[in-house]
């Protein structure tokens, strides 16, 4: 047996490159931990040209990644692409079919075809590793695939994205409204030019159908998540969140139960109590509720050059040192579908923000649609008076079913009580 491991690396962009620095310079570190050298010999990318900051010199340079899945001296592949599809997959698919083992941080390749390449690793008899693709540098998914292996986890939750985290902590620090703060973390590198995967809420999604997975023992079912980002939420709704005890945060949270597995993204109303209103910035934070562990907390950078090349490496490390599990927990023969529960099934209380032409009979109206919905008021605030001018009216209801909510705020919108559409956030009681 060698005691060189030899990696080819695809994608030379900030982790690639923070990975290639790393393996320079902790590699006395990683050698005395796993026995073995980690060395790269070979690379892939789009751009021979381009200064990365880190020396390319003496390595073997391939135009087509998949050419790395085929080289006799790579013995294991880096897929750091990015992509649902493509070169990423193709790469991926090549490699394990190759019988050489993956480590990527490509959380959409995995939420997508995840199931289908751990059965493909599983046949092949190598791994598949992606602990970089779930929140940087906290190492969740060895968490949960390893260290609870004992425990039924009955729900995972919490802060997945960072440059959303960053935008509405940034919001509520400034007051701020949404486009304002998301210009500038463009312009501070924090969000991308399109930032859609972020904003609307598909980069969590993508993280949220690979923790269900791992957590529940079920295939990733990544169309399952329900999505919405944090475009609607207003500087108005985040100073209101403050005196009602509240923050806002993006979150992704799945749960198990008798009737299946839940998943949802959406912007959350969380006590200012719970851990995960003391979350700032670009961190992320993961909650785990196991039934004999209980609840546990992780917290750290959540994405970035060196926390993600920390978890690459750390799959290199249990590659080197022939450690292998299957890649979701269970072989994935035994990974059990289950029910998707729809969102209009949630039961809980929501924050509503209702814009009406402040005249008599509107406030009537609108408990009217709430209360033939069975929704209960449970408080309500309005600021000054303008008579015959729009204002906003701030309500919280008692737990309900969010199909009847769904259903009042349609009645209410054809009423015309109201002069713009409802906005309605989930209050989590976290």
């Amino acid at each position: 047996m060698s005691d060189i491991l030899r990696i080819g690396i695809a994608g030379l962009g900030t982790v690639g490159a923070g990975t290639l620095a790393l393996l320079r310079d902790n590699a006395d570190i990683l050698r005395s931990r796993c026995g073995k050298t980690l060395t790269v010999v070979a690379v892939s990318a789009r751009d021979r040209a381009k200064d990365r900051g880190v020396d390319l010199n003496n390595l073997k340079w391939y135009d087509d990644p998949r050419a790395l899945a085929e080289d006799p001296n790579v013995d294991v592949v880096v897929e750091l692409i990015g992509g649902d599809s493509g070169p990423a997959l193709a790469l991926v698919t090549a490699t394990l079919v190759a019988g050489k083992p993956v480590v990527t941080a490509n959380k959409a390749l995995i939420a997508l075809h995840g199931t289908a390449l751990a059965a493909l690793a599983e046949k092949s008899g190598v791994a598949l590793s992606f602990e970089a693709a779930v929140a940087g540098g906290i190492p969740i998914i060895k968490a949960l695939r390893e260290s609870f292996a004992a425990n039924r986890t009955s729900r995972v939750y919490g802060i997945l994205n960072g440059t959303c985290n960053y935008i509405l902590t940034t919001m509520e620090s400034t007051g701020a409204e949404f486009d304002d703060v998301l210009a500038e973390a463009q312009a501070l590198g924090y969000a991308e030019a399109d930032p859609s995967f972020d904003v609307d809420g598909i980069d969590t999604a993508h993280k949220l159908a690979i923790l269900s997975s791992v957590a529940f023992g079920a295939p990733v079912d990544f169309a399952a998540v329900y999505t919405a980002g944090i475009r609607n939420v207003t500087a108005t709704d985040i100073r209101h969140a403050s005196e009602l005890g509240f923050r806002i945060k993006l979150l992704g949270i799945a749960t198990i139960g008798e009737e299946g597995i839940a998943q949802r993204v959406h912007p959350c109303m969380v006590p200012v109590s719970s851990p995960m209103a003391h979350v700032d910035g670009a961190f992320n934070a993961v909650l785990v509720d196991g039934d004999f562990v209980g609840r546990t907390i992780f917290e750290g950078p959540g994405a970035g050059a060196g926390p993600t090349a920390s978890a690459v490496v750390a799959d290199l490390v249990d590659i080197a040192r022939e450690w292998r599990v299957p890649p979701f927990g269970v072989a994935s023969s035994a990974l059990v579908a289950r029910p998707s529960i729809p969102i209009e099934d949630r039961y809980g209380a929501y924050y509503l923000r209702l814009n009406v032409l402040d005249q008599s009979g509107v406030l009537a109206d609108i408990a009217a649609h709430l209360r033939d919905h069975d929704v209960s008021i449970e408080s309500v605030l309005q600021r000054g008076r303008d008579p015959g001018e729009r204002v906003s009216v701030i309500m919280t209801t008692h737990e309900t079913y969010e199909a009847g909510l769904a259903q009042a705020l349609a009645g209410i919108s054809e009423s015309g009580a109201v002069v713009d559409p409802p906005c309605m956030i989930r209050i989590e009681n976290l």
